[in-house]
């Protein structure tokens, strides 16, 4: 199936304005509800479990650690799930991932204060640990190619099901081509949507360095969107 069917040809300056594209709609639609899932699942197993070992003995101040801590996961576990394979990892591994991520953000909990923006605080981590988890697989062996997504909620068709399948790997290996630094600013800008002062506080850059980013993390892309597309059209 053509990308370009699934409506990413728009320019992204285009999908921009109209708020998100439809390629990360498509993806978020394809991971954010089997997300939901799994994540209820984790938490159960695995949530409750995490804070003992790390946490100090329970006194009100702890008590409140880790119900703030708790609130974190249950909220933003869908957005630290599909980040992550944006960010490259690979769904045989972002389970490991995941609990990689929250447990430095239960070590480091103290730093989270009032006024602090919660996505970019957890996305800061989540760039570090993809950035980790990359350079540990780079020196094992070559990554392997994107697993196939988790499946659709039960009320997707096989063909609705097929086609945001196709939209999310697509998206991701457009992803990838992208360095580090590009990708983790046009994750935010257009598919989190997220301002710029946002993604200044997520990744510990000033905004003018956000700004040439974007800039070139689009240019980028677009290239690439236009390679896909070639190669979509070839006979």
């Amino acid at each position: 199936m053509a990308l370009g069917t699934m409506a990413l040809g728009e320019p992204l300056s285009a999908a921009a304005r109209q708020g998100r594209g439809s390629a990360g709609r498509a993806e978020a639609a394809e991971l954010e509800r089997p997300a939901r899932a799994a994540g209820a699942e984790r938490w159960n197993a695995r949530g409750a479990d995490m804070t003992p070992a790390a946490a100090p003995a329970s006194t009100t101040s702890a008590r409140a650690g880790t119900a703030r801590f708790h609130a974190l996961y249950r909220e933003h576990f869908d957005f630290v799930f599909r980040n992550l394979r944006r960010l490259g990892i690979p769904e045989a591994s972002v389970d490991d991932a995941l609990q990689d991520v929250f447990v430095v953000a239960l070590r480091r909990l103290d730093d989270f204060r009032d006024g602090t923006h919660p996505k970019a605080w957890l996305f800061a981590i989540a760039l570090r640990v993809a950035g980790n988890f990359r350079r540990a697989q780079s020196r094992r062996a070559p990554l392997a190619a994107l697993a196939p997504d988790a499946l659709p909620g039960p009320l997707a068709g096989p063909f609705e099901q097929l086609s945001r399948s196709e939209a999310a790997r697509t998206l991701h290996e457009l992803l990838a081509v992208l360095d580090d630094d590009k990708r983790a600013v046009f994750v935010l800008a257009e598919l989190e949507q997220m301002t710029a002062p946002e993604m200044s506080e997520a990744l510990g850059v000033n905004l003018n360095t956000v700004y040439s980013r974007l800039r070139a993390a689009r240019r980028d892309f677009e290239k690439a969107l236009e390679r896909h597309r070639a190669r979509e059209t070839r006979p």
